[in-house]
C-alpha cells in the first residue's frame, strides 16, 4: 500500500524501520523470535509462581504478574507488526489502532505500578520485618494487584478516550512500528490533540509519584542493608534487590526518553532503537534478570524443566485444587 492512497483510508500506515522487503522479513523474523523467547521465559515464571509451594510469598506473586504484564505488553505490538512484515502490508485499521493505544498504555502504567507495590514489598521484608505478615498479607495483596490492573484499565481508558477526539488528515503514515501517542499528534489537523497532552501530563505526574516512592523505598532499604553486621545477610539481600532496581531504572529512563524526546517529521534510526527499549527489550529482560541471580527460582525451573512428577502433579492440584 502507497502512502498516497493512505489519504483516503481511514487507517494508518506503520512504516517501521526499513522500505526493503527483504530487511522486513528479517526484522520480523528477529521479533518473532524475541517474542517467543519472551513468551517462554515469563510463562515459566507464571507456572513456577503458581504451581510450587515454595515460590507462595507476596514477592513472587508479584513477579507472576508482573509477567503477565510483560507478556500482555509485547502481544500487543509485536505480533500486529509480524504479520504485516510478511504481508508485505504496513496498513492498521483505525479500530486495530486505538486499541493498541488502549492497551499499550494501559499495560505500560500497570508495569510501572506494579515495579512501585514490588519495590514496597521489598522496603517492608527487610526494613520493617517484624510486620512483613501482616502489612503485606493475602488480602492486602490481592487488592494491591487489583488495583495495580483497575489503574491500567483507567490510563488506557483517559488516553483513548483523548486520541478519539482527534481528526487525522493528510497522509496516515506512522514513523514506527505500532501505534504510539507521539506519532499520532504529528496527523492531528488541528489543536484538538491537548486532551491528549493533558492526560499525559497527568500520568507523567503519576508516574513521577511512584518513582519518588520507589527512590525512598530503595534509599531505606539500601541504608538498611549497609548498617548489616553480616555479610551473608547482605549477600541475600541484593539479588533480589539490584535486579529489581535495574528492571525500574531501565524501564522509566527509556520511556522517559521516547516520550520526551521532540518527534520530528523524519525519525532518526535512535528514535526507533529507542521505541525497542521501551517497548520490547524490558519485558524480554524480566525473565532473565529475575531467575538469574534468584536461587529459588533457578531451583524451581530446573525442577519444572527435568521433574515430569512435578510438571504433573503440581498442575493437577492447581486445577482441581486436590492437594
Amino acid at each position: 500500500m502507497t502512502p498516497r492512497n493512505m489519504t483516503t483510508m481511514s487507517g494508518f500506515l506503520l512504516m517501521g524501520f526499513s522500505d526493503n522487503h527483504e530487511l522486513q522479513i528479517l526484522q520480523a523474523l528477529l521479533f518473532l523470535v524475541t517474542y517467543l523467547l519472551d513468551s517462554a521465559g515469563n510463562f515459566i515464571i507464571i507456572t513456577i509462581t503458581t504451581i510450587d509451594k515454595k515460590l507462595q510469598s507476596p514477592m513472587y506473586y508479584f513477579l507472576k504478574h508482573l509477567s503477565i504484564l510483560d507478556l500482555s505488553s509485547l502481544s500487543v505490538t509485536v505480533p500486529q507488526y509480524v504479520d504485516s512484515s510478511l504481508a508485505r502490508s504496513g496498513y492498521i485499521s483505525y479500530g486495530q489502532c486505538m486499541l493498541q493505544v488502549f492497551f499499550f498504555t494501559g499495560l505500560a502504567w500497570s508495569e510501572m505500578a506494579i515495579l512501585t507495590v514490588m519495590s514496597y514489598d521489598r522496603y517492608v521484608a527487610i526494613c520493617l520485618p517484624l510486620h512483613y505478615e501482616v502489612i503485606m498479607s493475602p488480602r492486602k495483596c490481592t487488592w494491591a494487584v487489583a488495583a495495580v490492573w483497575l489503574s491500567g484499565g483507567i490510563s488506557g481508558t483517559l488516553f483513548t478516550a483523548s486520541t478519539l477526539s482527534i481528526r487525522f488528515c493528510g497522509d496516515k503514515i506512522i514513523h514506527q512500528f505500532f501505534c504510539d501517542i507521539p506519532q499520532l499528534l504529528k496527523l492531528s489537523c488541528s489543536n484538538d490533540y491537548f486532551g491528549v497532552l493533558e492526560v499525559s501530563t497527568f500520568m507523567s505526574v503519576m508516574a513521577f509519584a511512584c518513582f519518588v516512592g520507589i527512590a525512598f523505598s530503595y534509599c531505606q532499604i539500601f541504608s538498611t542493608v549497609l548498617r548489616m553486621p553480616s555479610a551473608e545477610g547482605r549477600s541475600k539481600v541484593f539479588p533480589t534487590c539490584l535486579p529489581h532496581l535495574f528492571v525500574v531504572s531501565f524501564f522509566l529512563s527509556t520511556g522517559i526518553c521516547a516520550y520526551l524526546k521532540p518527534t520530528s517529521d523524519s525519525p532518526t534510526a535512535l528514535d526507533l532503537m529507542l521505541s525497542i527499549f521501551y517497548t520490547v527489550l524490558p519485558p524480554t529482560l524480566n525473565p532473565v534478570i529475575y531467575s538469574l541471580r534468584n536461587e529459588s527460582l533457578k531451583r524451581a525451573v530446573k525442577k519444572l524443566l527435568l521433574s515430569e512428577e512435578f510438571i504433573g502433579k503440581n498442575y493437577v492440584c492447581s486445577v482441581f485444587s486436590a492437594c
